[in-house]
């Protein structure tokens, strides 16, 4: 069989649909991780620490690492941490003496593929023939979304099925993912963002446009605005709604996500219709009406109309701002990207982490917590004019 192109694209579908595996699998098993190993909910929230501070150093080490090793070793290689640290999810908490020590370990390892994937993903899609970049770069990071709810509902039926008892056997059938997308990425043709014989940009040459700054801000504005609910969407529910908690389990994160997912397959297909700047303009709007629907609304109803508004809110905002970085910084290359996935990820920590703070000093009221959290789609704003001003520069 002769792969094309298009076996890239679908390729990098799957990579994201790897992420939203390995970000979204051990979380559902929180609670058995307690109730089996013994292990208290704060050191096992730290976990969720652990995944995401590796995926940030894996995207600022990229930066240097990864056009020198080059795409396809990386991104195999991706898979490969991320297929492995799956498979020792269950088998190094009954190997070694310490359990929680086992579970770092198997988060460590797969947060390496996720940080790579992170990095990887999009400027291989970018790098595919095609003139419609946007609408491609939209469609793929809706994978993430599906791969998110996927995991949720399969999962689910899974455990209702076969017993949460069973969750090792879960586990390494979710390894399968990552093991096949690696064999079919180290087959795929992978194309290069720059013509041959043509230099990216380097970091210093990065870091001394006043441009890439505004992007870095946008970058780190849309990770906060969507993690900021996304994380605490469930307790939101539960605490904020009165709602029980399996609905809030359910209902928060997956309507968020499926919105969210909405939005960027809105795009991935109209995207040709769609002025790219405008649609971030409405975008960031109706994200900061969002935020106020959340944050003052007490009507279940009216509560769960604002997660699924701010969940399509901030489809675009991740993917466009990329593509608009690379049309505005053609010759960022690997760097670029490396550096947008890095400021991504610090929104994506600091939003959920800042909500939470705020709550705490407001009594415990998440809504209101959430409600403070309307700085970061007003930032969005202000970074939006700022890429206009520089544009116009």
């Amino acid at each position: 069989m002769k792969f094309q192109y298009k076996h890239t694209i679908y390729a990098c579908f799957i990579g994201y649909t790897v992420q939203a595996i390995i970000n979204n699998f051990a979380p559902l098993l929180f609670l058995t991780f307690q109730s089996q190993y013994g292990i208290t909910l704060d050191r096992i929230a730290l976990l969720t620490g652990l995944n995401f501070g590796i995926q940030l150093l894996v995207d600022l080490l990229s930066a240097k690492f990864a056009d020198r090793i080059g795409y396809r070793p990386c991104v195999v290689g991706a898979h490969v941490f991320s297929a492995a640290g799956l498979l020792l999810l269950p088998v190094l908490p009954e190997l070694l003496p310490n359990a929680y020590a086992g579970l770092c370990i198997a988060v460590a390892v797969y947060a390496l593929g996720g940080g790579l994937l992170e990095v990887l993903v999009s400027p291989i899609m970018e790098a595919c023939p095609g003139d419609e970049k946007a609408k491609a770069m939209s469609l793929l990071h809706s994978f993430y979304c599906w791969g998110h709810v996927g995991v949720v509902l399969l999962s689910s039926l899974f455990f209702a099925v076969f017993g949460i008892q069973n969750w090792r056997i879960l586990a390494v059938i979710w390894a399968i993912v990552p093991i096949a997308n690696g064999i079919l990425f180290s087959k795929v043709p992978i194309g290069s963002l720059l013509e041959e014989g043509e230099e990216g940009y380097s970091i210093r040459k990065l870091a001394s446009m006043r441009i890439f700054w505004v992007f870095m801000l946008l970058m780190a504005c849309a990770g906060a605005c969507e993690q900021a609910v996304s994380q605490w969407a469930s307790a939101y529910a539960e605490s904020g709604l009165g709602v029980p908690k399996t609905i809030g389990d359910l209902a928060g994160p997956l309507l968020f996500a499926v919105t969210m997912g909405s939005a960027r397959l809105f795009y991935g297909k109209s995207g040709e219709k769609i002025d790219l700047k405008r649609f971030m303009w409405a975008s960031a709007a109706l994200c900061f009406c969002s935020y106020l629907i959340i944050g003052l609304s007490t009507v279940p109803v009216l509560g769960f109309l604002g997660c699924a508004l701010c969940g399509l809110s901030v489809g675009i905002l991740w993917p466009g701002t990329f593509s608009l970085g690379t049309q505005a910084m053609p010759k960022g290359g690997t760097a670029m990207f490396a550096l947008f996935a890095l400021a991504g990820d610090v929104g994506c920590s600091g939003g959920p982490t800042f909500v939470g703070t705020m709550a705490n000093l407001f009594g415990g009221k998440l809504n209101l917590g959430i409600l403070a959290g309307i700085v970061f789609p007003v930032l969005l704003l202000i970074g939006l004019t700022l890429e206009k001003q520089a544009e116009k520069a």
